[in-house]
């Protein structure tokens, strides 16, 4: 009887055959995610979860708007318990324009000013890793795992919104300007590099929290002033009179008016402030014969259409990257020459 025996060797793999293709972290990309790992593991919770209550809301939406009559939606005769859909859509897209806040106080601040305070930056580059491929490690694997969870949020906002935006006050395009598209996520990485500059430059955790946040408020502020300016401004004017009878230009669907209001639009092409004549509003014959004396012909009005949201989202994202990029040069250059 011939005797089979089990040899270990020819039948079972090698723990590193077995696992070669398990991707395997290495050097300072290793060290990285060792270091940031709670935060990367909750920026994953937090991502993953946010997909899952949003795609949720929106099948719920839906839902409810496939029992809806077809021609009501465009006609804006939807009933009031859509409000409740529009309102929870409207809040999430308010909670995820908190992430460029989060993203610079939370994760940019402590990057580097963690390692210069608790001297783990001194004992790093004293190994054979030079200070300059350290620091773009450093900037690289959160930059790369802030990107990916920001844009896998705004798309599935984005998703969720476009069946119904502009069908409510609440879900008109210019509130969802900064949360949808590409915008979040140059955002993010702006505000996210601007909290590295400030502790490489701060080097206390703390303080450089406390000054990151009073940047990222005030590029908000000056963010929400501006974001406008990237679009063509339109204007639509009448002119027909401004009398009994002749009614101002209706802007078009989903479109934002700009300026003061409606102006009034002279023979010569000037338009005057909608207070001219205000005085005389009161008596129709001489607040008439004020607007004909200085030769008004109609209305006019400036607006921004929906069509150039893309275009104006794609443009302020490549502003907020270019700043990005400066910002990151800065604090590479910096961090080779003066890091510790």
């Amino acid at each position: 009887m011939t005797t089979l025996t089990h040899d270990p060797a020819r039948t079972a793999p090698t723990g590193s055959a077995r696992n070669h293709w398990i991707p395997r972290l290495g050097g300072p990309v290793w060290l990285v995610w060792r270091q940031h790992r709670a935060a990367f593991w909750t920026l994953i919770a937090v991502t993953l979860l946010g997909v899952v209550v949003m795609v949720h809301l929106r099948g719920q939406m839906m839902d409810f708007l496939a029992t809806q009559d077809p021609t009501s939606r465009r006609a804006g005769g939807l009933p009031t318990e859509f409000e409740t859909h529009a309102h929870r859509l409207f809040t999430i897209g308010s909670y995820l324009g908190y992430i460029p806040v989060l993203a610079g106080v939370f994760l940019g601040a402590p990057l580097v000013a963690g390692d210069l305070e608790s001297g783990t930056a001194k004992l790093v580059t004293s190994q054979s890793v030079s200070r300059l491929r350290w620091l773009t490690t450093k900037l690289a694997v959160p930059a790369v795992m802030l990107a990916l969870s920001t844009g896998v949020l705004s798309a599935v906002l984005t998703w969720w919104w476009h069946p119904v935006k502009g069908l409510s006050s609440g879900l008109i395009w210019t509130s969802f300007f900064s949360v949808t598209g590409v915008t979040p996520v140059a955002y993010a990485l702006l505000t996210f590099t601007v909290g590295v500059a400030a502790g490489m430059v701060l080097r206390r955790t703390l303080v450089s929290m406390v000054v990151t946040l009073g940047i990222v408020v005030a590029i908000g502020f000056v963010w929400d002033e501006l974001w406008r300016s990237l679009g063509h401004v339109l204007s639509l004017t009448t002119d027909k009179g401004v009398g009994p009878g002749a009614a101002p230009p209706e802007l078009p669907t989903e479109a934002e008016q700009q300026g003061q209001g409606t102006y009034f639009l002279t023979s010569s092409g000037d338009r005057l402030d909608w207070t001219t004549c205000l005085d005389q509003i009161e008596d129709d014959r001489a607040h008439t014969a004020c607007l004909e004396s200085k030769h008004v012909i109609g209305w006019s009005l400036d607006y921004l259409p929906v069509a150039q949201m893309d275009t104006m989202q794609w443009l302020g994202a490549g502003v907020m990257l270019a700043v990005a990029a400066a910002v990151a040069t800065f604090v590479l250059l910096r961090g080779r020459k003066r890091l510790l």
